[in-house]
């Protein structure tokens, strides 16, 4: 249980998508100039990572592993698939953006115009395609813990391109230099932003281990002590 907090909580303030690894920047710049697009693409964003993240580590651990094809038969045992893994986590994305991309088209129309061209691309935003590969590079060891840090990821994302949308709103009423208008004041934002969330970095670090007291050098000792002996060897003698 408390691996699973760890890895909530981590994912979504101190490996942020968007303030540590800078992924998904593009869809994170353009689309939140409004709260309301903002929310509807964070939401598309959570849904994706939440089934493609789980989906994609049960591909890597029954087929594309070195060894993952053992439970097919002893033969299969020294296949490896693994030159395959951007193949197939692509096509599991763009299958699940296609999918949302149809929910949303269907229920509701303004915010799939609203998305225009963004939303489709979410299957080729690298901030999904990461969540998938830094699954597979950090061995997350359960389907529970990959299900975790797709959620996870996702709404990290998600309250990124939230607070900038908000952000953006306020600041369209400011009165900004002409040189910093647009985009110039969200870069600036979005830096102090990652700083705030750097401070996050401490949140889970707490609780370190007892110093062990290293035992103490007895080689001093060890020579008098010989010496003694030495000595009242020549006294019998």
């Amino acid at each position: 249980m408390i691996e699973h907090i760890e890895l909530f909580f981590k994912s979504i303030f101190i490996d942020n998508m968007v303030f540590a690894v800078f992924l998904g920047m593009c869809s994170y710049l353009a689309v939140s100039k409004k709260v309301a697009t903002a929310v509807g693409l964070g939401a598309a964003v959570i849904f994706v990572l939440a089934i493609t993240v789980p989906l994609n580590w049960l591909l890597d651990q029954y087929l594309l592993q070195p060894g993952a094809l053992v439970w097919l038969g002893p033969e299969f045992a020294d296949y490896d698939l693994s030159f395959l893994s951007f193949i197939m986590f692509i096509a599991t994305i763009a299958t699940m953006v296609q999918l949302v991309e149809i929910v949303v088209e269907k229920f509701s129309p303004s915010l799939y115009n609203s998305l225009g061209i963004f939303l489709p691309l979410i299957a080729v935003n690298c901030a999904i395609l990461g969540g998938s590969l830094f699954m597979q590079a950090r061995e997350i060891e359960t389907l529970g813990l990959a299900v975790n840090y797709g959620i996870s990821s996702g709404i990290g994302w998600f309250l990124a391109i939230l607070a900038i949308a908000a952000i953006r709103e306020k600041i369209r009423y400011s009165n900004v230099p002409a040189p910093l208008r647009g985009l110039g004041i969200t870069f600036i934002v979005t830096g102090l932003m990652g700083i705030g969330f750097l401070s996050f970095g401490g949140m889970l670090t707490g609780g370190d281990e007892e110093v062990k007291e290293e035992p103490k050098e007895v080689v001093a000792e060890t020579t008098e002590i010989e010496a003694e002996v030495d000595n009242q060897i020549k006294i019998v003698n």
